[in-house]
């Protein structure tokens, strides 16, 4: 049917759609439109790091090093208590989540799983960097690609496998109302249209593929400071 058609295009293509990253709602906050908050970033948090240790995040990620400042009070604001003694502190994945982004978006946990250090989903400030570093408009296409695929990735086995497009799906309209059936058919024209080896999942060439065809892919694959 055409409306089947139609989520199907929808879901060949959700990699690439700001609705995968901005659900509901997106808070967006400009690191250079207010000085004054920068001199109090630069008064609160410098002294919390060496500036050997600015210069090798710097080195490291695709940030400056106002913008690792920057970083590290969004990374703080989300409990003062703790990192205010401890600059490299890990919160909880469900403290994390309370980032305004991560909190609307239907793959936040994954997200920080993805990027945390112990693979358990809490999350370090050098992890949080790294996602802030990854999801900024710096990072070069490929690095996005490949975080992308590692996030639908559930099963954690380099391919994305039916299983792992199901709970993509259910996640992305779990309020469709659609059936087991329905779901089974999306998949089966999601692998028709994308998987060009026939082995039943996409790999990450396969996936890249998708992503090649997409030219928003880089400007939505975003989360900002």
């Amino acid at each position: 049917s055409i409306r089947s058609k139609q989520i199907t295009f929808f879901l060949l293509t959700f990699f690439c759609k700001t609705t995968i990253f901005c659900v509901n709602r997106a808070i967006t906050i400009h690191i250079y439109d207010h000085l004054s908050v920068f001199n109090t970033v630069m008064g609160q948090v410098k002294s919390q790091f060496s500036d050997d240790e600015l210069q090798d995040y710097e080195d490291l990620t695709y940030f400056t090093k106002k913008e690792i400042l920057y970083a590290h009070k969004k990374f703080k604001n989300l409990a003062p208590e703790k990192v205010g003694h401890n600059k490299n502190a890990k919160l909880s994945m469900s403290k994390v989540l309370e980032y305004p982004e991560l909190k609307a978006n239907p793959f936040g946990d994954r997200i920080c799983k993805v990027f945390s250090s112990s693979n358990d989903g809490d999350i370090t400030f050098e992890d949080f960097l790294d996602m802030m570093s990854v999801f900024s408009d710096a990072a070069p296409k490929s690095v996005k690609a490949e975080h992308a695929f590692r996030i639908y990735d559930f099963d954690g086995d380099d391919m994305i496998g039916r299983n792992d497009l199901k709970q993509v799906i259910q996640r992305l309209v779990s309020n469709s109302g659609l059936g087991h059936n329905d779901i089974d058919q999306l998949i089966n024209n999601i692998l028709e249209e994308a998987d060009l080896d026939d082995d039943g999942a996409l790999s990450f060439a396969e996936f890249e593929h998708i992503i090649d065809k997409s030219s928003d892919f880089i400007n939505s694959f975003r989360i900002r400071l």
